[in-house]
């Protein structure tokens, strides 16, 4: 919210962020292919909505208003502040800044620039919740990766200071970390579907125009020819000899997506969750519950899905 529009939000029941949580579900829900019968029969967008298996149309216009709310309301607020001059820097000041300066490029439109504040903070919202909740589960089962990347922060960071982003080229465990994240529990399993616009073939496939296309992204990041026991939590398979180990392929190749589409935000998101995770390492101790002799409980846990994959619960 302050790296989009400037705006600080209140510790409990902030009105933004209600405002997102309720425009982002709709989004996540929406963009799971098959999960409405017009995405298979896509007729049913002409017919009333009172048609049998046209009742998305009334769900749609619902979710169409929750959506613009989540766009509109925290950008009128930042262009009053910009207005005011009580704006601090942001990505919604610096573009008006643009726009005032008498720039041709169509970029810097105010249309342009609601709409590219508003995708900034609402993907960026969840997925970094979800990659840090991933994180913590995988360090509750891994004890030795916590007590290593603590060791590493405290060795680095300076006593009464928190992680920041000057910090990241002498941690490259924590960087593993982040990595292993994104392999592990890839945020966005199946990729946001493409549309052919011209035939293409596949390994002997004729695949049509027209035709829809979901890349299996948890398939190529559990690979295991590619990452050996794909299905343990390891940041240590991307480092050696200290380092990152540039041999390991980096899951950025299927982790944020393809081609143009791929995710504008991929660099912004990794700094996020990168210093989440980070300071969540450094300040709070991360451990299972103990019974009554001491032994370290097992856990079970639940994801709830959508196009986004986030942890729901973590249980002893």
């Amino acid at each position: 919210m302050s790296v989009a529009y400037g705006i600080e939000v209140k510790p409990k029941d902030d009105v933004y962020i209600q405002t997102a949580e309720r425009g982002v579900y709709p989004l996540t829900v929406a963009a799971v292919p098959g999960s409405f019968l017009v995405d298979l029969l896509p007729i049913l967008k002409y017919v009333p909505a009172w048609f049998p298996g046209a009742g998305f149309q009334t769900k749609a216009r619902q979710w169409k208003r929750l959506a613009t709310d989540m766009i509109e309301l925290p950008y009128a607020e930042a262009k009053k502040n910009i207005a005011e001059g009580t704006c601090p820097p942001c990505f919604t000041s610096m573009c008006f800044e643009k726009m005032n300066s008498g720039t041709s490029d169509d970029a810097y439109r105010e249309d342009i620039i609601q709409g590219a504040a508003g995708t900034m903070y609402a993907a960026g919202s969840d997925t970094t919740i979800s990659g840090v909740a991933s994180c913590i589960l995988g360090l509750l089962e891994r004890p030795d990766v916590f007590k290593q990347a603590r060791a590493d922060l405290d060795r680095v960071v300076k006593k009464g200071h928190l992680p920041d982003f000057d910090d990241e080229a002498s941690l490259p465990f924590i960087t593993a970390i982040v990595k292993e994240v994104l392999r592990w529990r890839d945020i966005v399993p199946i990729a946001v579907p493409r549309y052919l616009e011209n035939d293409d073939q596949y390994k002997g496939y004729r695949l049509p125009a027209g035709s829809i296309v979901i890349p299996n992204a948890w398939a190529m990041l559990h690979d295991e020819s590619v990452y050996p026991e794909p299905f343990e939590f390891k940041p240590e398979r991307f480092m050696k000899d200290g380092k990152i180990n540039p041999e390991t392929r980096d899951p950025a190749h299927a982790c944020w997506g393809f081609g143009r589409r791929i995710c504008p935000g991929r660099y912004v998101g990794f700094a996020a969750l990168w210093v989440s995770i980070a300071s969540i390492i450094h300040v709070f101790d991360i451990e299972k519950e103990r019974d009554e002799q001491g032994k370290p409980l097992e856990l079970s846990h639940e994801y709830v899905s959508g196009i986004v994959w986030c942890v729901y619960s973590i249980v002893s």
